[in-house]
């Protein structure tokens, strides 16, 4: 059961825009955001976003869970999921490791889903190479392959390049594994 004192904190979290934007929208906390007007740019979120059916957006987006029912004319990279209803229509690629697309809602592009896992790793923006690795932790390149192929070092293989994400790196450095 939800207390009055957290239903009305969970109210707060919403943002409803329904105005003309142009630019780079950046949302670093969780939200629920619902866009109703015009949005040109780019729209990173984190949380819940809804492109609501009166919307039209020329952006590229990135959110964790995506529903449009508005009209989206950009790259879609939903890191947990992504609904697709009615009247929806997205022009442009999608990313994400769910995809529901509703009877009478429009895609044209392409789609690429992957494990969750992998999406959240690939969508952010401090992914680095096992050499940009090396150069950040100070050691020879070797030592990051020994490490990672022991399954001391957390990193992520796709295909036949290894990719680490730098958050994870510096937690696993600060639990003092690094040896």
């Amino acid at each position: 059961m939800i207390g009055r004192k957290d239903r009305k904190h969970e109210m707060e979290k919403v943002l409803d825009v329904d105005a003309s934007m142009q630019g780079s929208l950046v949302f670093k906390d969780p939200v629920n955001l619902k866009i109703n007007g015009r949005v040109e740019g780019t729209l990173n979120t984190k949380g819940n976003l809804l492109i609501g059916e009166h919307a039209a957006v020329s952006a590229d987006i990135t959110g964790d869970s995506i529903v449009i029912a508005g009209k989206v004319n950009g790259n879609v990279h939903a890191l947990k999921e992504l609904k697709l209803i009615s009247p929806g229509c997205v022009v442009g690629d999608i990313r994400t490791p769910l995809l529901s697309v509703a009877e009478g809602a429009i895609f044209e592009g392409n789609c690429k889903m992957l494990s969750k896992a992998k999406s959240e790793h690939t969508s952010r923006q401090n992914v680095m190479s096992p050499e940009e690795l090396a150069k950040y932790l100070e050691i020879d390149t070797s030592l990051v392959f020994e490490w990672v192929n022991s399954g001391k070092l957390p990193g992520v293989k796709e295909g036949d390049s290894w990719m680490f994400d730098r958050t994870k790196v510096d937690e696993w450095v600060a639990a003092g594994k690094i040896r």
